[in-house]
């Protein structure tokens, strides 16, 4: 088999199925690079093929195991072995679990004898006429929901020896794939989940002439038609069906089925995304309403790069269907956008808590990140569900080498994830294809998956170690989501009473300490939109008007180290210490006699009492903190007497001090250095297009200590600095106070260095 050979396994035998049947019109297929040869097929449905060789010019050969679901469930137990047959019953009654004292009964013990489940076989759907769903007119990039994506996949898992083709490798699995056969969802099974007129609209495309559906790709949300599309969903949807119903009723130890187009994304009125039909959601509705109690509570997880908004709306209120998603949301910028896809989206009504957001802060997530998600909430979360049918939403853009995704999850991390997931429901697993556009990726991972449910182990990952943001992520959905199970820690706090955030507590505390030690007081700052974030934020030395060197320090709050109870999520005093290096910079500038005007930039800006949320940075911050290093260079600092000007920025606060040189117009003449200590923000630029000789005065009158492990390191080939970065030292710590402390007599020496000279420049 080429590697990039484009035949369809089995359409030999198919076709001449389809063109024998007189029940079917023959008609053209579009013309499409990934669908060759050219079926004849009826535009409004598409018939089911026999179970017959999937390789042409084989017609006689026949798969080793084929399944056509009934609706009937087998029985659950084995049949008991009859006294005749005595010698596993014999070796039975000589086993202590058949004592008199035993809680199991006789008849329990033999339906438990051998291995009922690991001799059922993994089942596989796919039918290659799911491909006939494509551009009308190609253009010259091949869109990314490529019909030969089913077809990668499925020539991989031939290669693997895994399926009995004729085309696969030799030799075959012991075992291989047991085929489930697609058949055409109906309209009453599509309509569980769809509105009629959502369904009517999609199979009206059969008819549409070409120009109206390269007007509909272009209107709809990235979505494309064809006339054969109606029958390509249909066909998808009915093969999600099978798969589910198959695994549900056991015929099949677990299932993966190799369908397109995806469903994921296709809410009950809308088509988008790629998607027409939502074949999982309509598949897990059948299977609860055909298969009653036994099939009552399923849980689906959807790992594509993308939220899955069409499931998370249809079972958004559903208390017996538990959505969880692990997908890039980029503060809702990520297709398919907005604020569906975040952590805090928990369901509602009867269904409040069975909807789990993972919502990863940007692209670049990998190995380590999903598996510390699947540890700290997935499997937590599912082992209490404890549902009776687990389907995986499969889209594998999430893997290695996906532009569109642009994560990095490898084979294994899909084997694992599968491999943890085949612990619940008794290991009914059912794994229906949604993204994943590129063609070796989703090949691999697809690979790594079926091969999981046959029973092979996982391979070992080389990297497990969650990055800093995959960890702030999985632990903020862990806290909202533990009011909802029991088996998450530690729990929120439900405390009806919640006055102030620690960092506005902290901040007066600095303040009698600073009045104290230097006799810093408040400076007032009259403007409405930021007065009450930065109340007794901004504090002066009493001679910050006079002629002496000023120094002017933006900085984070002081940095908090606690242990929180385990159980409980509170913190006891006793348990909590304060970092706070900055103090020492203060008491060395009084000291000098010099002038200082320290500017506490809070994390979040205060609009109302706390509400006992988890809050991350605000999005206002860096708004708010221009406006103020702007007031305050109006006010308090041009307007005086100050003979050298200073400006100390440490972590994110030095956005003010950035800002401010920018913004302002030959400010920087006026000042005599800048000092910035950069740790986990990034470091930032100095430039501007209308001061042409900013960014070479930065690179001479700056000094920027950054991190021993920022990223900026890591990038073994970077060429050097851009002068817009300033005088950059690589520091020995990484730790923020901890580089304030290493530094300390380097910027002391430095600054009175400058204002030293400054002064006897002054003097001659």
């Amino acid at each position: 088999m080429d590697e990039d050979e484009d035949t369809v396994m089995g359409d030999s035998h198919n076709l001449s199925t389809l063109t024998t049947n007189p029940s079917f019109t023959e008609v053209p297929l579009p013309t499409h690079p990934s669908n060759h040869p050219t079926p004849n097929i009826a535009p409004s449905s598409i018939p089911q093929p026999g179970p017959t060789s999937l390789s042409p010019g084989s017609e006689q050969s026949q798969p080793r195991e084929t399944i056509v679901s009934t609706g009937m469930a087998p029985p659950e137990r084995l049949i008991k072995t009859s006294d005749g047959d005595s010698s596993t019953a014999k070796q039975l009654k000589r086993d202590s679990l058949v004592e008199p004292d035993s809680d199991w009964s006789d008849d329990e013990v033999m339906a438990k004898a051998g291995l009922p489940l690991a001799s059922l076989a993994t089942g596989l759907c796919y039918d290659h006429r799911m491909r006939y769903h494509c551009e009308v007119r190609p253009q010259s990039d091949v869109h990314p929901e490529d019909p030969r994506r089913i077809y990668y996949i499925y020539k991989e898992l031939c290669r693997a020896g895994l399926v009995d083709d004729p085309e696969s490798s030799r030799p075959l699995a012991p075992k291989t794939l047991q085929r489930i056969h697609a058949r055409n969802a109906t309209e009453e099974e599509v309509t569980l989940i769809h509105s009629d007129a959502h369904y009517a609209f999609v199979r009206s495309t059969t008819d549409m002439p070409n120009e109206v559906l390269i007007q509909l790709e272009k209107d709809r949300d990235s979505i494309y038609f064809n006339n054969l599309t109606f029958a390509s969903a249909i066909l998808s949807t009915g093969g999600a069906i099978e798969t589910c119903l198959a695994v549900a009723q056991r015929q099949v130890r677990n299932a993966i089925a190799v369908i397109r187009p995806p469903g994921h994304h296709a809410e009950d009125d809308a088509a988008m995304g790629f998607c027409l039909f939502n074949n999982v959601c309509v598949a897990a509705r059948v299977c609860q309403n055909r298969l009653g109690d036994a099939c009552r509570k399923i849980m689906i997880l959807d790992w594509d790069v993308h939220h899955g908004n069409g499931i998370q709306k249809a079972f958004y209120d559903d208390p017996n269907v538990l959505y969880i998603s692990m997908h890039v949301y980029q503060d809702g910028r990520f297709y398919p956008g907005g604020p569906a896809g975040d952590w805090d989206q928990c369901g509602s009504g009867a269904g409040v808590g069975k909807n789990v957001n993972i919502p990863w802060p940007d692209q670049g997530m990998g190995d380590g990140d999903y598996m510390f998600a699947f540890q700290e909430v997935v499997m937590p979360i599912a082992q209490e569900f404890d549902p009776d049918l687990v389907i995986i939403a499969a889209g594998f853009d999430a893997a290695a080498g996906d532009v569109l995704g642009g994560c990095f999850v490898s084979p294994a991390c899909y084997a694992q994830m599968t491999h943890m997931l085949m612990t619940l429901a008794n290991g009914k697993v059912a794994v229906c294809l949604e993204g994943g556009y590129n063609f070796k990726s989703i090949s691999k991972s697809a690979l790594a998956v079926t091969k999981t449910l046959m029973g092979e182990p996982p391979d070992r990952l080389l990297s497990s170690s969650p990055t800093d943001s995959a960890v702030a992520a999985v632990r903020r959905v862990r806290s909202i989501q533990s009011q909802y199970w029991s088996r998450l820690y530690p729990k929120t706090s439900d405390h009806p009473v919640f006055e102030n955030r620690l960092h506005d507590i902290l901040r007066i505390y600095q303040s009698n300490q600073l009045y104290e030690s230097c006799r810093l007081t408040p400076l007032h700052i009259y403007r409405t939109a930021i007065s009450k974030s930065f109340d007794k934020q901004v504090l002066a030395s009493t001679n910050y008007h006079e002629r002496v060197p000023l120094i002017v320090i933006f900085h984070d709050p002081p940095e908090i180290v606690g242990q929180p109870h385990p159980m409980t999520n509170k913190l006891e005093a006793h348990n909590v210490w304060m970092a706070d290096a900055i103090t020492e910079y203060v008491k060395w500038i009084v000291g000098k006699g010099y002038a200082v005007i320290d500017v506490n930039v809070p994390k979040h800006v205060s609009r109302e009492a706390a509400a006992g949320q988890y809050k991350g940075d605000d999005e206002d911050r860096p708004s708010a903190t221009e406006e103020l290093a702007g007031y305050l260079w109006d006010n308090y600092i041009d307007a005086n007497q100050a003979t050298e000007i200073f400006l100390l920025g440490v972590g994110n606060a030095f956005l003010g001090v950035s800002n401010l040189l920018m913004n302002r117009e030959n400010l920087y003449k006026r000042v005599s250095g800048v000092v910035s200590f950069v740790s986990e923000n990034a470091l930032r630029a100095v430039a501007s297009h209308t001061q042409t000789w900013l960014s070479k005065w930065y690179r001479e009158n700056s000094l920027v200590f950054v991190s021993n492990s920022h990223g900026l390191w890591n990038d073994k080939d970077r060429k050097p600095l851009s002068k817009r970065y300033g005088q950059v030292v690589r520091s020995p710590k990484s730790n923020l106070n901890e580089m304030l402390d290493e530094h300390k007599e380097e910027v002391y020496k430095w600054i009175s260095e400058r204002a030293d000279r400054e002064e006897s420049d002054e003097d001659s």
